[in-house]
């Protein structure tokens, strides 16, 4: 047997994953363990989970790999810097620590990570090298066009390419500074969000705006041609050489200075938000549409951070530029992890694929940690927890789906772990999506993040074409496309929501008969449920459509805004008690929140609600 380490680290959402014979045994982010949200430390913790998960050691270990080339990179932040000189001096100081003690010493790193038992050598790939493979390896096809796009890895930030059977080839790149997730990133910067953090609430916010700045985007900022290849006018922006994203040039073309985070959301970040994600979706489907051109493949694999912008992905899909389409559901650099690990088994040790054409191999992302009733009753115990137990399944389903179509707010940890930002109902909270209040409700009292945040459906995939503009029984099991509502489903989509604007579009119209998961543009980013791939997640929203005729609940993360998801039982205790959540689903426990001798009420202030508090 051939075990693989795959391992990212050092610059966002820091991972591990473990691939014996080409098949994924585990993979995990290290934040899940470490509760730092988008941990970039060393994944320490995440590899021992990997390694305890396949019952080794590291001394057993035939191969370790690494998403990136990290001399590569290094070369060219100096070249940058230098390039800048002197303007670049304070940035340039911030960054070197950091190389000077760990980056530029990545063996020595991984040895203590690895306690010190691997005597094997390290692989090292290119970043979208590692974004290619766990895109394509994974993914149903047996040949496909291949698209990575992100913000930089070492020099590159956007390639394509094609994969064959067991090798991937990446024939054409775009070239840093001119990066689109980089300017995406500048515009999350510039409305007041966290960069790495806050692409998702800029995404969100698009729909409430009018793209009234998106030709000043394309003829003051960026020159792009048709195949979607660009140049950025670099005197606008500032993350070359300074400490900030964006400069004063670049706030006189967007009327005024950035938002300050502790400041409201205005009009005019929700037409910013709205002309980026205009010209990024533009951006992506030009891409695509030249990919499809130059490799006449009818299949695209998508992996890097861009591909978590699933707007642009359903876009990619209804347009019909290609046949299928598969996202690696950790598209970001934790995905890097595993695509590095997947490169070593199939391209450098030459083994075969043998993909079936429709279903994935990456055992729908749920790789992470589980727990048994055995682990969850002590704990319980130790806290002194009053708990149900319900032996049997059925009176389990019963029970959960009526507290859904009670309006409970329901948090459910089940499973395995997922792998990626997205909680796919392993480790999710629950809600009624007929619910008129509930996307208040579960904002403001529950998650305590802005009252504009959508939430996302899970949908039972028999049922996706009753309720989304999507195919019979059409696959999204990783949350990563954007369809709009069935027309029939919306209500009064255009006279009730006149003369409103911004938030109030979403908050004071009803706009469909699952108003709780239809954002203010009438779409939703829709997780298709199946038997196989989600077992008990799926018989729960199964006994909820029986009970109620409608197969959709509300999936949202189980975190609060600034943590990272759950990953054990105590993170998921803790979480129910300091949020106005009504039940805890613990495998087969019950919490409810009245019996809880700990429990009590938990406010936000709504204008808190509109703040950056990550």
């Amino acid at each position: 047997m051939t075990r693989i380490l795959g391992i990212s680290a050092f610059y966002h959402d820091s991972a591990a994953a473990l691939v014996e014979d080409g098949r994924i045994v585990a993979a995990a982010q290290e934040e899940r363990f470490s509760r730092k949200k988008h941990d970039y430390r060393f994944p320490r913790h995440a590899i021992d989970y990997c390694l305890s998960e396949a019952g080794i050691t590291p001394a057993e270990l035939d191969h370790v790999a690494f998403y990136d080339k990290p001399l590569l990179k290094f070369e060219r932040i100096l070249e940058t810097y230098l390039a800048y000189a002197p303007r670049g001096f304070a940035s340039f100081l911030k960054a070197m620590p950091l190389w000077l003690r760990q980056k530029l010493h990545l063996p020595r790193e991984m040895d203590k990570g690895l306690h010190r038992q691997y005597k094997g050598r390290y692989v090292f790939l290119g970043h979208h090298e590692s974004h290619a493979a766990s895109a394509f390896f994974p993914s149903p096809f047996e040949q496909a066009a291949i698209l990575t796009m992100d913000g930089v890895g070492e020099w590159t930030t956007a390639s394509f390419g094609v994969g064959r059977k067991n090798r991937v080839e990446l024939t054409k790149e775009l070239r840093f500074p001119h990066s689109l997730g980089l300017l995406y990133s500048a515009f999350t910067y510039f409305t007041g969000f966290r960069v790495n953090s806050g692409e998702y609430k800029l995404m969100g916010l698009a729909p409430y705006g009018q793209p009234k700045y998106r030709d000043v985007i394309l003829e003051k900022l960026l020159d792009l041609k048709a195949d979607g290849s660009f140049r950025m006018d670099m005197r606008y922006f500032n993350y070359c050489a300074g400490l900030t994203m964006t400069n004063r040039k670049f706030a006189a073309l967007f009327d005024g200075p950035a938002r300050r985070s502790e400041s409201r959301i205005t009009q005019r970040e929700m037409d910013i938000a709205a002309s980026i994600q205009a010209v990024t979706e533009e951006i992506v489907l030009r891409m695509a549409r030249h990919v499809r051109e130059v490799t006449g493949m009818g299949n695209l694999c998508l992996a890097g951070g861009v591909a978590l912008n699933c707007v642009a992905n359903g876009k990619i899909l209804r347009e019909g530029i290609f046949d299928n389409l598969w996202i690696q559901p950790a598209a970001g650099d934790a995905g890097g992890a595993l695509g590095a690990a997947m490169f070593v088994w199939h391209q450098l040790l030459d083994n075969p694929r043998t993909p079936d054409g429709v279903n994935d191999v990456q055992s729908g992302s749920l790789l992470g940690p589980a727990y048994t009733n055995a682990d969850i009753k002590t704990f319980l115990d130790s806290v002194g927890a009053t708990y149900e137990f319900h032996e049997n399944e059925d009176d389990l389903l019963e029970a959960v789906a009526d507290c859904i179509a009670d309006e409970k707010v329901v948090g459910h940890l089940a499973g395995r772990m997922e792998f990626g930002p997205r909680a796919l109902g392993s480790r999710s909270i629950l809600g009624d999506a007929r619910s008129p209040k509930m996307q208040s409700v579960m904002n403001l009292k529950i998650k305590f993040r802005e009252s504009f945040r959508p939430f996302a459906p899970s949908v039972l995939r028999e049922n996706v074409s009753d309720y989304f503009d999507m195919k019979p029984n059409e696959d999204s099991p990783y949350m990563l496309l954007v369809a709009p509502v069935k027309k029939e489903r919306c209500i009064d989509e255009d006279g009730q929501a006149a003369g409103l604007e911004g938030i109030d579009r979403l908050l004071k119209v009803r706009r469909s008969d699952v108003p709780a998961i239809t954002h203010v543009d009438y779409s939703a980013r829709v997780q298709t449920v199946d038997p196989q791939r989600h077992g008990r997640y799926y018989k729960i929203i199964k006994r909820f459509a029986e009970k109620t005729g409608c197969g959709v609940v509300i999936n949202t993360s189980f975190n609060i805004r600034g943590e990272p998801i759950v990953c054990t039982p105590e993170n998921a205790y803790r979480c129910f008690l300091a949020t106005n959540m009504d039940v805890l689903v613990l495998e087969n426990y019950i919490l409810r929140k009245e019996n809880q001798p700990q429990a009590k009420p938990h406010e936000i202030d709504e204008y808190l609600a509109q703040f950056d508090l990550d």
